[in-house]
């Protein structure tokens, strides 16, 4: 078993790296105060490859492995959470899209998507089913060779800024067989957009209501076949729980860099509050649980790569664990700036806002809870970590 990464691992991330330290941490703090989405940003990562990570090769992506696109996703974080987040949900819907739909769509919109040029909302949560995604209720009724759409989706990123949805809806009977995905352009005719959500973290990106009134979708734009959207979704949302899994890590590296950085620098008693033994037992706490994450990231990821029958669990396992310790990591690191950590001057009160929720997205902790404990009451322990 080998823990090194290889020489094109390496240079992802010093590409990453650089493209995060030039381009999106300089205004990560200007974005987030005047809630501004980044397109701009965004086009300059698709000309990278970033906005189409692992969108096959044949839809002009780069057919990335999830291992590998977390690295970069890591890099990304540490410029700009909310950014490097959305970026994300982009990868997964422009991948749906190439991944599942008829050629003639890819060809339409994967290029411009990979490159950047346009943006993907993905279209799950609805007012009544946000971790139960089996009980959604969009509509998509099936009249000649076009569904009729009606029906709400609830705190979608980049809703009403970006150009293609892809939305989860119910073309059958009750629960997960009865769910097809659909690929609609953002400004077809019955598309609404509810008010911009103002939100305690992810400024950098808007959430907004979307609902669907009678909107035409010819059959051609479906994903896959009818009743196959709920294996969609659940694939994205694996690959989506190491995502926001890795921006939590990427964001608490940050964090624990800025903190290491003050605590050298501050003195309280004339003496330096690293040489306090509580700082340092503090400061090794928080680097040694941050190293568990990555790693625990890492070995969901090439569990979900080589289409391990335990990929499911140990994503939801990573998700849960990552996403609680880099928000206790940032927190923690706010409490050793003392009263700068509080203030908007330092990052690091954005960094503790905008890794909140991702506690809460593609499913939260408690469901990862269920699906761990299920899985492990159902197959037993040692069936789960082999």
């Amino acid at each position: 078993m080998d823990f090194e990464l290889n020489d094109d691992q390496q240079a992802y991330i010093a590409s990453a790296r650089a493209f995060s330290e030039n381009e999106l941490a300089p205004h990560a703090a200007q974005w987030d105060a005047d809630s501004v989405f980044a397109k701009e940003a965004l086009r300059a990562a698709g000309g990278l490859g970033f906005m189409g990570m692992y969108t096959p090769e044949a839809a002009g992506g780069l057919g990335m492995g999830r291992l590998d696109a977390s690295l970069i996703v890591e890099e990304l974080a540490k410029g700009c959470t909310t950014t490097a987040a959305f970026l994300t949900i982009h990868n997964m819907a422009t991948a749906m899209i190439g991944k599942y739909c008829q050629q003639a769509i890819v060809d339409e919109w994967c290029p411009d998507l990979v490159a950047g040029e346009k943006l993907a909302s993905y279209c799950l949560t609805e007012p009544g089913a946000g971790s139960d995604a089996g009980s959604l209720r969009t509509s998509a009724q099936l009249e000649g060779d076009a569904y009729l759409v009606n029906g709400s989706k609830v705190f979608i990123s980049g809703a009403g800024e970006t150009e293609v949805l892809v939305v989860m809806t119910r073309t059958g009977d009750v629960g997960p067989k009865g769910i097809t995905a659909l690929m609609i352009p953002a400004d077809a005719e019955g598309v609404q957009y509810g008010k911009k959500e103002h939100k305690m973290g992810w400024n950098a990106q808007p959430t907004r209501m979307i609902t669907f009134d009678n909107v035409r979708v010819p059959v051609s734009q479906r994903l896959g076949e009818e009743g196959q959207g709920f294996a969609i979704a659940m694939e994205g949302l694996d690959g989506g729980r190491i995502n926001i899994a890795t921006c939590s890590v990427g964001t608490a590296q940050r964090a624990i860099q800025d903190a290491t950085s003050y605590v050298l620098e501050r003195n309280q008693f004339d003496t330096p509050i690293a040489d306090f033994q509580n700082t340092q037992f503090k400061l090794a706490d928080m680097l040694t649980e941050l190293v568990a994450a990555r790693q625990m990231i890492r070995l969901a990821a090439s569990k979900l790569d080589n289409k391990d029958p335990q990929a499911t669990t140990y994503c939801a396992m990573a998700k849960r664990f990552a996403t609680d310790v880099g928000f206790t990591v940032c927190n923690d690191s706010l409490q050793l700036l003392g009263g700068y950590g509080y203030i908007k001057e330092y990052p690091m009160e954005r960094y503790v806002r905008d890794t909140r929720v991702h506690q809460i997205l593609e499913g939260t902790n408690e469901i990862m809870r269920v699906i761990v404990g299920r899985k492990l009451l159902m197959d037993g322990a040692l069936e789960v970590i082999q």
